[in-house]
């Protein structure tokens, strides 16, 4: 308790630097994902490619890409541009199949009948199609938002800031009480994470929570 309390200052940067770099790809991911798996659906030979291709890249072991990305972009290996755009093509290589599913969930009468009262493509993607395809997108945003605050952590390895520095210090001066702070964090900011998700799914579906209790009744 005596240290933690000497390294407020210490603990509380590693954290807001853990949280820019998970959450800021999330937010990069998912708006390259959603008119990528637009276009996937509106041109369907394309989607098996994309998603074929996105679990090529989710596959390939997240130290060598840290490494492999700066001889691409001209970086530092501990840039943070290195590490936000490694993780930003993790989450687009999750992410695309779950947005071509969710965009894929929209019945199609419910789309023709968009069609049919005059919505054009872009009005019809916001405002009936990505709804419909919410849940869909949450449940690979969700799983994507914690493994990328996992990866942060596990980026200590080779210096990357975050959490995973408190692990790199306890290590060094084999003392476990780092070593515990930054676990005990890493789990509370991945289950906060989810949480915030499951709470901005439920805030942008209010149907469903409707939905429930009528069928219930039924």
């Amino acid at each position: 308790m005596t240290w933690i309390g000497d390294n407020l200052g210490l603990i509380w940067e590693q954290l807001r630097e853990h949280l820019y770099l998970a959450i800021v790809p999330v937010i990069l991911g998912l708006i390259i994902s959603i008119p990528l798996g637009y276009v996937a659906t509106r041109y369907s030979w394309l989607a098996n490619p994309l998603i074929a291709f996105g679990g090529l890249l989710y596959s390939l072991p997240s130290i060598a890409l840290f490494i492999v990305l700066p001889a691409i972009l001209g970086t530092k290996v501990l840039s943070t541009l290195n590490i936000i755009v490694a993780l930003t093509i993790y989450t687009v290589s999750l992410l695309i199949r779950n947005v071509i599913d969710g965009l894929r969930s929209v019945p199609p009468d419910v789309r023709q009948s968009a069609i049919a009262v005059g919505y054009g493509a872009l009005h019809r993607l916001i405002a009936v199609d990505l709804p419909i395809a919410v849940p869909v997108i949450f449940t690979g945003l969700r799983v994507v938002t914690v493994a990328n605050i996992s990866m942060v952590s596990v980026g200590a390895v080779i210096g990357i800031g975050g959490l995973g520095e408190l692990f790199t210090l306890g290590f060094q001066k084999d003392f476990l009480t780092p070593v515990v702070v930054g676990v005990v964090l890493s789990l509370a900011l991945a289950l906060l994470a989810d949480l915030v998700l499951v709470t901005l799914q439920r805030a942008l579906t209010p149907w469903a929570r409707v939905a429930r209790p009528v069928a219930e009744v039924v």
